[in-house]
């Protein structure tokens, strides 16, 4: 595997991010299931942190609740560190991630 395939793939993930559409958010999502290894994890983890738009948002939230349980793991990461301890607290209450998830570091 080359550093073009590096570099592009991180290009690619943090244009992601920095967009936050609905789409781009489904594309890095969708990542944590296609493939997941620790240098997938690493750059959805840090492309998300890049989406600051209302669409982008929604959409993060939408996976809170609806998405598979590594999905719902990187969504309540990113609430977490974003300081929403309501939804995350509502995520806990609908069973949706475990107390381990909703408040640990």
């Amino acid at each position: 595997m080359g550093t073009e395939y590096c570099f592009g793939r991180y290009d690619d993930f943090v244009s992601a991010g920095c967009s936050g559409t609905s789409k781009e958010v489904d594309l890095l999502m969708n990542a944590l299931v296609e493939k997941y290894d620790i240098a997938t994890t690493k750059l959805v983890d840090f492309a998300l942190s890049l989406v600051q738009n209302r669409e982008g948002i929604d959409r993060i939230e939408y996976y809170l609740f609806h998405g598979s349980q590594v999905q719902r793991n990187y969504a309540a990461l990113y609430f977490k560190r974003k300081g929403f301890s309501d939804l995350i607290s509502a995520a806990l209450d609908a069973g949706k991630i475990d107390i381990d998830q909703a408040f640990s570091r």
